[in-house]
């Protein structure tokens, strides 16, 4: 324990008021001796890096439970599942880094939920490089990150829908699951280019003026 506080640069009572919170996982014993290893040093650094950056311990301690009870980046993407995106590895302060005071127990709980990030060992996994930079892109534009999380939730349900439509579109000709990742680029052009026109649409209908209050 004096070893491991030394190493994070921390008091041993420190040490044991966070073991006392449940903020660090207890220690492997062998006898009377119980050993530390790299994963609690990252997760004391990683307090003292939130502490900093003006979290609350009760914030800490959600976000660490949100944390270790979060799904394997795994079962996520799908072993062996045929993929586009980048998944990004962050530290839990990177996180913070990013989104800032919004980088809430419930938003982070709220994006393990959605599947947008996932636990690799003592790392947390966001699933795509691209959804992150948007979702980053879209806090700084001043849209409040729980609204981001909110809109992927019904993103999702749309994209869901469209994926099962093409499937079936191609599946229905008696091809194979080779063809339906062959035909894949297709199915993303229909989508960008329904989109785009349907943006078209919404700003020639006044919708960038927001929703009309009667």
């Amino acid at each position: 324990m004096e070893e491991l506080a030394v190493e994070a640069g921390i008091t041993v009572r420190t040490l044991r008021f966070y073991r006392e919170r449940k903020l660090i996982h207890p220690p492997r014993r062998e006898g009377r001796i119980a050993w530390y290893d790299e994963t609690h040093l990252a997760r004391l650094r990683t307090i003292s890096a939130l502490l900093e950056r003006g979290h609350t311990l009760n914030g800490i301690a959600e976000l660490a439970e949100a944390f270790d009870h979060g799904r394997n980046v795994g079962e996520l993407l799908g072993l062996g599942a045929p993929t586009e995106e980048t998944p990004v590895r962050l530290t839990p302060e990177a996180l913070a880094d990013y989104f800032g005071d919004q980088a809430t127990p419930e938003n982070f709980a709220a994006s393990l939920e959605l599947g947008y990030l996932g636990t690799d060992g003592g790392e947390i996994v966001h699933i795509s490089r691209r959804l992150l930079d948007v979702t980053a892109a879209l806090v700084r534009e001043g849209i409040p990150l729980a609204d981001v999380l909110s809109a992927g939730r019904r993103v999702r349900a749309h994209t869901d829908a469209l994926a099962e439509l093409f499937t079936d579109l191609v599946i229905s000709g008696n091809r194979s699951a080779e063809d339906l990742q062959r035909l894949r680029p297709l199915a993303k052009s229909v989508v960008e280019a329904e989109l785009s026109m349907a943006m078209d649409r919404r700003l020639q209908a006044g919708g960038a003026q927001g929703p009309q209050r009667s």
